[in-house]
């Protein structure tokens, strides 16, 4: 893999138009969106050791440019959750690093930390880069909900805070986010900040074409990417 300046300079090097989800956290962290603590391993070893160091439960997930949808990938290796030792990290790995050379694939390992997804609510925050109308981010229900209830409201990016705000308050969800049935209320303005920020991340990128960050956690706390996918546009040959 490349190690060019940007995670998008880095995948241009490459010829790749998808950006691994390291690539994808750490350019939606310079544009200051919070996201999971996390390391890349290449090994199964080095991906204990990483999971040691950010503090067990952990998540380990295949990190390969080739692999968009994860737990759907090799019959579910792609994705494991809630590991809490040493031994079943290294395993996720050892699955993980055999399901890619069975497929003839590159791929490293994405430790991170885990998330309780139950303490909140997950939504989807996306961008991308409309033939007609430019720059558009939308968000709505996110996880497992997104494609079952599409629920999703879009603004012509860049957007404030405010009109932010305005985009999630129109979801059916915004219910749940704001404390549906004694569940603590969601931060709504961290989130509006995190659909801002990714409205300005594809008006200030003319190479993104697709930015789907799904889900973010939004808490009482804060809202925090726990998965990012980013797709650059094809290079005119």
């Amino acid at each position: 893999m490349s190690e060019a300046g940007s995670p998008i300079d880095a995948a241009r090097a490459d010829g790749r138009t998808t950006l691994t989800e390291a690539e994808a956290k750490r350019l939606l962290a310079d544009a200051g969106v919070p996201t999971t603590e996390f390391a890349v391993a290449a090994d199964p070893a080095a991906a204990a050791d990483a999971a040691a160091d950010l503090g067990f439960p952990v998540v380990v997930k295949v990190s390969s440019p080739a692999v968009t949808h994860k737990s759907e990938w090799a019959d579910g290796a792609g994705v494991a959750l809630g590991l809490d030792s040493a031994d079943a990290v290294t395993a996720a790995a050892e699955r993980i690093f055999e399901a890619a050379d069975e497929e003839g694939i590159d791929a490293e390992v994405l430790v991170e930390e885990a998330r309780d997804v139950d303490a909140g609510t997950e939504v989807i925050v996306g961008g991308l880069r409309d033939p007609s109308f430019g720059p558009v981010v939308l968000t709505g229900l996110g996880g497992v909900f997104t494609e079952v209830y599409e629920d999703t409201s879009h603004r012509l990016a860049p957007v404030s805070r405010a009109e932010a705000r305005e985009a999630i308050e129109e979801l059916t969800a915004a219910k749940l986010l704001a404390g549906y049935r004694g569940r603590d209320p969601a931060d709504v303005d961290a989130l509006a900040d995190v659909v801002a920020s990714v409205g300005d991340l594809v008006v200030a990128h003319e190479e993104i074409a697709e930015v789907d960050v799904n889900p973010v956690l939004a808490t009482g706390d804060g809202a925090v990417a726990l998965d990012a996918l980013v797709v650059l546009e094809e290079v005119a040959e």
